[in-house]
């Protein structure tokens, strides 16, 4: 039995009506819509409080993870976890999860902004940084609850956000490195 195989069958044995309400509103705040919404907030923010870079950075990471991910599921074409145990009706494939790529991308590129805000040591700092990674664990663990995913979709996923995000981060700061130079 593969590690996926058994984590589903674990999740299933688990599963109550209550902890599947719960685990739903979960998954709801790591999809699409939520992803805009949560994007769209950030980059007004901070183009109010003239971070016009962190903004490019939130923004930019976001929209393009998207096509990004998809592109990758339609390479990859792995099926999701069988229709008995599977509480969501889905048509897309499986590799990587999108929910979990794209709460990844949001929570590190929002954690790489806390980070040029507070200084080490701010508590505001440490407590943005740790309620994103809850965020994005939260929502992943909830895909491989619901089985919408395999558990190694779940990891992948969060691989891949947080690289797209590094890669973000690692770009914005070498724009603006470009622009200090005289």
């Amino acid at each position: 039995m593969t590690v996926d195989e058994a984590t589903l069958d674990w999740v299933v044995g688990i599963r109550s009506p209550e902890l599947t309400t719960a685990i739903t509103v979960i998954t709801h705040t790591g999809g699409g819509v939520a992803n805009a919404v949560i994007a769209t907030i950030a980059v007004v923010f901070l183009l109010r409080a003239s971070r016009p870079a962190d903004a490019l950075l939130v923004g930019g990471a976001v929209a393009t993870g998207w096509p990004v991910m998809t592109a990758i599921k339609n390479l990859a074409v792995r099926t999701r976890p069988p229709e008995p145990d599977r509480l969501m009706d889905l048509a897309t494939w499986s590799f990587p999860s999108g929910h979990a790529m794209m709460s990844a991308v949001i929570a590190t590129t929002l954690a790489a902004v806390a980070m040029r805000t507070w200084p080490r040591g701010d508590r505001r700092r440490t407590a943005a940084i740790v309620g994103l990674g809850a965020y994005t664990v939260s929502v992943g663990l909830s895909r491989v609850y619901l089985a919408a995913h395999w558990l190694t979709d779940v990891l992948a996923g969060w691989v891949l956000g947080v690289g797209w995000a590094l890669l973000w981060v690692w770009l914005i700061t070498w724009i603006q490195g470009r622009r200090a130079r005289p």
